[in-house]
């Protein structure tokens, strides 16, 4: 099998509070955006990888090698578009760049930039699983914390506080990639986006349509940097992976 690899790396990172953008971070010797990269610019399956960066990107340019791909032994064609105000809006963008090389029926994987852990063995699992099914599906954990809905309190010093516990059975953290068809992708975006609707990830614009994407679980230490303390993490994780 082959599949195409979009990559959406064009959000505002508000939360991250640092002196660089998240995804040109240093972590580990590389940066994010180059650790999340990594695993398919090295896995001989993955046809072209299409990123989709800010229209103020300014990082890009100074990775050189195309982003990383001189830390991989083969690196599929890459190339780079203007992402959206949305995440789905650069998604979207991405797969338009696609057309007429993608078949209807190929695989397309949909990876956070701000996600430099993804284990291998997930990847694997993940295309494993699903090569064969009619839609596709995305990596998953089960929630393992107790759970709980919030309600705002009046007051400008006032702070959340517990409206209810929520029950964990069958709920799912959803992680990335994200593999479906690249037709009923494209479809079930343009439907959303007709709407005025934009999901937070590709499963949800499906599910929109009534469809029940696969989930196939991985490891919680798929994270995604959103803090600069998300970084520790992510260098623990990653160094312990490589000793």
């Amino acid at each position: 099998m082959h599949y195409w690899l979009v990559m959406p790396a064009a959000g505002a990172s508000q939360r991250f509070h640092g002196d660089t953008p998240k995804l040109y971070a240093p972590l580990a010797g590389r940066t994010v955006i180059e650790w999340a990269l990594a695993p398919f610019l090295a896995d001989s399956r993955c046809a072209e990888v299409v990123v989709a960066l800010a229209p103020d990107d300014n990082g890009w340019a100074r990775l050189g090698a195309h982003g990383g791909a001189a830390h991989a032994p083969r690196s599929p064609a890459m190339s780079v578009v203007t992402g959206g105000a949305q995440r789905s809006l650069s998604v979207r963008r991405a797969l338009a760049a696609l057309e007429g090389r993608a078949g209807a029926e190929d695989w397309v994987l949909v990876h956070d930039a701000a996600r430099p852990c993804l284990d291998p063995q997930d990847l694997e699992r993940l295309l494993g699983q699903l090569a064969q099914h009619p839609l596709g599906g995305l990596l998953a954990v089960r929630a393992a914390d107790t759970l709980k809905r919030a309600r705002e309190t009046a007051g400008p010093a006032s702070v959340p506080e517990v409206a209810q516990t929520v029950d964990r059975t069958g709920l799912w953290r959803a992680l990335t990639p994200q593999m479906f068809r690249y037709a009923r992708l494209c479809q079930a975006l343009d439907v959303a986006h007709a709407g005025g609707r934009f999901p937070t990830d590709e499963s949800q614009a499906l599910e929109w349509q009534g469809e029940h994407p696969a989930l196939v679980e991985g490891h919680a230490s798929n994270l995604k940097i959103t803090t600069a303390a998300d970084l520790l993490l992510a260098a623990s994780v990653l160094q312990a992976r490589h000793d």
